[in-house]
């Protein structure tokens, strides 16, 4: 090692800020500052503190850290369980996971398994201060979790509105301009007798896409029918049931809007048994979260929500919440992507 060779930890040795700073040649103010995410810093500056710390396996001492400044450093997602959109799990926390990349933050996921288990979850993350902020999903209009937080003024974003009267910050998917394109789309095939399968009727997202689909399809001048599977109901084997059903019905719709990828598989499943090809004799629109279906059924019409980036700005939204920024410029719509294939 010359003279001008920057030490370098030996193997066992525990990395630290001092170690860093001897890296680079920084001051032990300028690292820790960049570590804790400091905006006044140069990028250049923080981007060298970063390679380092990564070079050489630095690993915050997170009880240490905590002590100093009541900070965990860690985001949390409550993950719920509900099974209505393919890979949606992966995708979104491959998007938080990149959103937080070269930050201070680490992620932590709770799965939730059942909605009655979500203000315990909460209120453990409250009680414990087990995380600096949390990103929430399959928001419910009066949501028990976002009352919870809002009340204790804790940093938070939902993938998802809701109906309070006061403002929290959120990220969601555009349902009603799901709807409205999806409607206008099958209007202008000619369908003239349209439906809407849609499962859980305890989010927000049941109340805004019904509502728009039934707006739509009156303007549109088109009879419109929402087939509300609910939660017991909207199962694979019950999807397929419904599909066949629809098949061998006289006065069945000749168009379907689908709002899950999931559920749409499930139900042309059962079209296909009962005889009935979506796009020959039906048209199917759906929500789509993966490539599966068009990769199988490549003529179908989707639009889609893109889940990854979901994460990614969720997780930008949530990051500056923490930092203290007012809920009101935190408020954003995704809008949907048309696939219109055939």
């Amino acid at each position: 090692m010359t003279a001008d060779e920057p030490l370098r930890p030996q193997r066992g040795d525990r990395v630290t800020l001092k170690t860093i700073a001897e890296m680079t040649g920084l001051s032990l103010s300028t690292v820790s500052l960049s570590l804790r995410g400091g905006t006044t810093l140069k990028q250049e500056t923080r981007d060298k503190v970063n390679a380092a710390a990564q070079a050489l396996g630095y690993v915050p001492d997170r009880a240490g850290v905590r002590l100093r400044t009541g900070k965990t450093n860690v985001v949390t997602l409550v993950l719920d369980g509900a099974e209505d959109s393919i890979d949606f799990a992966r995708q979104m926390i491959q998007g938080i996971g990149q959103a937080i990349a070269g930050t201070r933050y680490h992620l932590n996921v709770t799965p939730e398994f059942s909605r009655t288990q979500s203000a315990d979850t909460i209120r453990y993350i409250l009680e414990n201060r087990a995380a600096d902020g949390v990103i929430i999903t399959h928001t419910a209009p009066d949501d028990p979790r976002v009352e919870a937080l809002m009340e204790a003024g804790f940093p938070f974003v939902s993938h998802g509105r809701t109906a309070f009267t006061a403002q929290h910050a959120f990220h969601d998917f555009h349902a009603e301009a799901f709807a409205g394109r999806a409607v206008e789309r099958l209007a202008a095939k000619g369908c003239r007798r349209i439906m809407l399968v849609i499962g859980d009727d305890r989010t927000t997202n049941y109340r805004n896409l019904t509502g728009a689909f039934e707006q739509a399809a009156r303007k549109a001048g088109l009879a419109a029918e929402v087939l509300d599977n609910g939660v017991p109901r909207s199962n694979p084997t019950m999807m397929r049931a419904l599909g066949l059903d629809l098949a061998g019905r006289q006065n069945r719709p000749d168009g379907i809007v689908c709002d899950s990828e999931m559920r749409a598989i499930a139900l042309i499943g059962g079209l296909l048994e009962g005889g009935l090809t979506p796009g020959d004799g039906i048209e199917l629109i759906y929500k789509q979260t993966s490539g599966i279906l068009p990769t199988l059924f490549p003529r179908l019409d989707s639009i889609q929500e893109d889940v990854f980036a979901a994460g990614v700005e969720l997780t930008r939204l949530l990051l500056q919440r923490i930092e203290g920024a007012p809920v009101a410029g935190l408020q954003t719509l995704a809008e949907p992507v048309l696939h219109w294939r055939s």
